[in-house]
C-alpha cells in the first residue's frame, strides 16, 4: 500500500531547469566558457556539482568563483520572479493525490529560490511538508533527502514513492529504498532510468501508475 509521495521540485512540479541553465550559461560566458546542453545535463543534473571546476581550471580563485555564484543566483532569482511556472497538470494531480496520500516536496533548491518559485504557483496547499537545501546533510544522489522525507512522513520506505526527472534523483530514491517514478524533461530524456519502477510521459499519469504499484 502506497501511503506517501515525495515530489522533486524543479523539472517535475515546476518548469525551472531551463531558467537555471540560462543563468549559468550567462555567467560562464563572461569568462569564456560555453555551457552546452550536454554539459549542463552532465555536471548539474547528473553529477550535481555544477561547472565551477572548469572555472577553477581557468585560474579563478575561490573568492572570484563565489562572486560568480552570487551573480548567478541573482540572475536566476530574477528569472524565477519573471518566468517560473508550474508544470502543466501538476496542480490537478497534486490536488487529487493529496486526498489519499501524505505529500512532500524533496528538493535541492535553495530556500529563497524555492519561495520565489512558489509565489507564482498554487501548489504548496497540496503538500504536507517541504525539505530543501539545509534540511539534510548531503544532497542527491546521496539518500539523505529521501531518508529525511521517510522519517517526516511517518511511513515505512516500502510505503513511499519518489517522483523524479533525473538520474541523480533516481539514485537518491533507490539508495533510500524507495520506489521511484521518472518523468523525463527535454534536458534529462537521454538519462539511464533502468532502475526506475516506471518511466512516464507526463505528471498526469502518476495517479493511475500508483494504483498498479499499490497492488
Amino acid at each position: 500500500m502506497i501511503k506517501a509521495l515525495f515530489w522533486d521540485n524543479d523539472g517535475v512540479l515546476v518548469d525551472t531547469e531551463r531558467l537555471y541553465f540560462k543563468a549559468n550559461k550567462e555567467i560562464l560566458a563572461r569568462v569564456g566558457i560555453r555551457l552546452t546542453n550536454e554539459m549542463f545535463v552532465e555536471f548539474f543534473l547528473r553529477q550535481g556539482r555544477g561547472a565551477w571546476h572548469i572555472v577553477e581550471g581557468k585560474g579563478f580563485d575561490r573568492d572570484a568563483i563565489q562572486r560568480m555564484r552570487d551573480e548567478r543566483n541573482a540572475i536566476y532569482g530574477e528569472l524565477l520572479r519573471q518566468e517560473a511556472k508550474a508544470i502543466e497538470g501538476a496542480a490537478e494531480t497534486l490536488r487529487t493525490l493529496h486526498e489519499t496520500h501524505i505529500m512532500g516536496i524533496v528538493t535541492s533548491s535553495r530556500k529563497d529560490h524555492f519561495a520565489m518559485i512558489h509565489r507564482r504557483t498554487d501548489l504548496l496547499r497540496h503538500v504536507d511538508f517541504v525539505l530543501a537545501d539545509g534540511d539534510y546533510a548531503r544532497h542527491k544522489p546521496d539518500p539523505d533527502p529521501y531518508l529525511a522525507a521517510v522519517e517526516r512522513s511517518g511511513c515505512l520506505p516500502e510505503e513511499c514513492v519518489a517522483v523524479e526527472d533525473s538520474e541523480r534523483g533516481l539514485l537518491a530514491a533507490k539508495a533510500a529504498a524507495l520506489k521511484c517514478l521518472i518523468i523525463p524533461t527535454a534536458l534529462t530524456r537521454g538519462g539511464d532510468f533502468s532502475r526506475a519502477d516506471k518511466v512516464l510521459r507526463t505528471i498526469r499519469e502518476v495517479p493511475s501508475v500508483l494504483l498498479s504499484l499499490s497492488v
